[in-house]
């Protein structure tokens, strides 16, 4: 089958609001697991033995459980119970959760990395607990962290093609649907791998240069 730079042309405005759609659930995503990979840390140091445990147990069945069965256990079960999401929303939802239970191990090791006298200092200075996290230890814990969530969003940017699975048309889902429209798979393909590769190349140039402005700050 030979390259045919017509039907690339025809397909791509398809492709690209696919494209929008990956690149939202991504953000989205990511917040979602930012957001909750926190208070899952923080929840993991809590003093009660029951809540820390329990976080804790969560935490370990969602990754030690596939995110394919994990987004068609929202959307396709959950309806059981009365609880129906939209597509994107289970998408994100799933990928946030997912991801929360890694960036979740990110922050409590900066956390942990952050000097004990850090917590005597603010103590000391008479700052009240909330106040510290704030002030004292989120800010000096957060900037190592930068690396390491960064490479969990490539992950997760190169993970969003398991949203067709649950109807989400996202870049793979609009790309198979071309290709079995079209009986033609070469250029749809070809081009979802593109997209991908160069969002993930520009991805890991960012990468890097947080990596290089981080240890230009430790100097």
């Amino acid at each position: 089958m030979e390259w045919d730079w017509d039907f690339v042309w025809q397909i791509m405005p398809t492709l690209i609001e696919g494209f929008k759609i990956t690149l939202l659930a991504t953000v989205l995503g990511a917040i979602v697991a930012g957001i909750l990979g926190l208070a899952i840390a923080l929840a993991r140091r809590s003093s009660i033995t029951a809540l820390s445990r329990g976080v804790g147990f969560f935490s370990e069945f969602i990754r030690g459980t596939p995110l394919l069965v994990q987004l068609y256990f929202i959307f396709y079960v959950l309806p059981d119970i009365g609880i129906r999401l939209a597509p994107l929303v289970a998408g994100v939802i799933g990928i946030g959760l997912h991801y929360a239970t890694y960036t979740a191990e990110v922050y409590r090791a900066g956390i942990e990395n952050v000097p004990r006298g850090q917590w005597e200092a603010a103590k000391a200075t008479n700052l009240t607990e909330r106040q510290a996290w704030i002030h004292v230890i989120l800010p000096q814990a957060i900037p190592p962290m930068i690396p390491a969530l960064a490479n969990y969003f490539i992950a997760m940017f190169k993970e969003t093609p398991l949203l067709s699975a649950i109807t989400v048309l996202e870049l793979m889902n609009q790309a198979k649907s071309i290709a079995n429209s079209n009986y033609r798979y070469i250029e749809p393909m070809t081009l979802v791998g593109v997209f991908f590769l160069v969002i993930s190349l520009i991805s890991v140039i960012g990468l890097r240069w947080l990596e290089e402005r981080y240890a230009r700050m430790d100097d």
